[in-house]
């Protein structure tokens, strides 16, 4: 059975303020995962598997960080004569007047749907990057077009704490609804994954027509209107997914993502020879352990030279661990270095961090986190942020 004329579109241009200095110089998708992979390396490993391979891409805070990584979509086989990775980025267009920045994932989708409905696909699929779970994409497409939706919506459920942070819905045999974005009194734990497949017709019309009343204003998330109006319209349904599924757009997200790699059978397994994660391969010579090193329940990607005490952290490439230094529950990336007689403890070191000899970074209390490249020569207490932003 030929897969239907599918077009994927990764937003990928938020600025990821609440991953705080993580995306301080980075794009939010380009931030790493699991050692040696990046987040959005889920969503084009997806499409991969999913067999689906027109992937348009937008970017627009921070590009050249993403850019570096994805390297014309060859790891994702996405490098194709015909098709593959489009990466766009915010233009000026004056035939349209929707050329700039956008306000938010409804505009992203508004400022392209020329380009959309020239391509003329049967169904869009629109993904965020900043989840890991494994999906297939293209049955949910099938599944949407054997109904009569023009949305529909993947959904999962999540602590109750957390339903805030998400499109919550209601369901009544496949059919939503009700969808409440971001309540402040969630009526329930079942959220929108920000996986969603529109019949393209539609939901083009409507950024049209909602673009047009928005003016220069713009529009703003497809949780605002775009999702209410279809679900009023009773046009919309859901599609259940009851895998693994994490947010990883707070720092304590992060880094509990981080921690369930390291479980006995982790509940997202990136090297699953069934649905691998893919990303951009590197050069580094295999991790080092030198004699007299204690490591425990932990990641150590390539490149990593550990001669001190690690117990459950993950470490990205390039990390050095000297003799005498201890790091405990903790997610390095690249190129950190703790030096002998440190002490790292519930702590994210962002790229290029050195702590010096002695020093003390967190503790058994809130996560702490220092920001790219920052040398830590006195004690940060457990929460400390390094360095401050400005202002603080």
């Amino acid at each position: 059975m030929a897969t239907p004329r599918t077009l994927v579109v990764v937003l990928a241009g938020g600025a990821g303020s609440r991953l705080e200095l993580l995306t301080h110089s980075r794009a939010k998708p380009a931030v790493p995962y699991g050692g040696h992979y990046r987040l959005v390396d889920v969503v084009l490993s997806n499409c991969h598997h999913s067999g689906l391979s027109d992937v348009w891409l937008t970017q627009q805070t921070n590009p050249v960080s993403l850019s570096d990584h994805l390297n014309g979509g060859r790891a994702w086989d996405l490098d194709r004569t015909r098709g593959g990775l489009l990466v766009l980025a915010p233009r000026e267009d004056k035939d349209t007047g929707k050329g700039g920045f956008a306000q938010g994932t409804a505009d992203v989708l508004w400022r392209h749907t020329e380009l959309i409905r020239s391509f003329d696909p049967e169904a869009l699929v629109v993904v965020s990057s900043d989840a890991v779970y494994a999906l297939d994409y293209e049955q949910v497409v099938r599944a949407h077009l054997d109904s009569d939706a023009d949305v529909t919506m993947v959904t999962t459920r999540v602590d109750p704490d957390d339903a805030s942070r998400y499109g919550v819905v209601q369901v009544e045999d496949g059919r939503i609804t009700d969808y409440a974005y971001k309540p402040d009194e969630p009526a329930g734990d079942l959220v929108t994954n920000e996986v969603f497949v529109f019949t393209p017709g539609p939901v083009l019309d409507l950024l049209d027509e909602l673009g047009e009343k928005a003016g220069d204003d713009g529009l703003e998330d497809l949780g605002d209107a775009v999702l209410p109006r279809l679900v009023d319209a009773g046009r919309a349904r859901e599609h259940r997914f009851d895998g693994y599924w994490r947010d990883l757009g707070t720092i304590d997200a992060y880094w509990a993502a981080h921690m369930d790699l390291l479980e006995d059978e982790p509940p997202f397994d990136p090297g699953d020879s069934a649905w691998p994660l893919m990303t951009v391969g590197g050069d580094d010579a295999a991790a080092r352990v030198r004699r007299g090193a204690q490591v425990e329940g932990s990641l150590l990607s390539p490149g990593c030279d550990v001669a001190g005490v690690v117990r459950r952290c993950v470490l990205s490439p390039g990390v050095v661990v000297e003799a005498g230094a201890e790091v405990v529950d903790s997610v390095l990336l690249h190129d950190v270095v703790i030096r002998s007689g440190a002490h790292v403890c519930r702590a994210v070191l962002d790229q290029g961090v050195e702590v010096e000899a002695d020093r003390t970074v967190g503790g058994d209390g809130d996560l702490t986190l220092v920001g790219v490249r920052a040398t830590v020569t006195t004690d940060l207490p457990s929460g400390a942020r390094f360095p401050e932003a400005d202002g603080d």
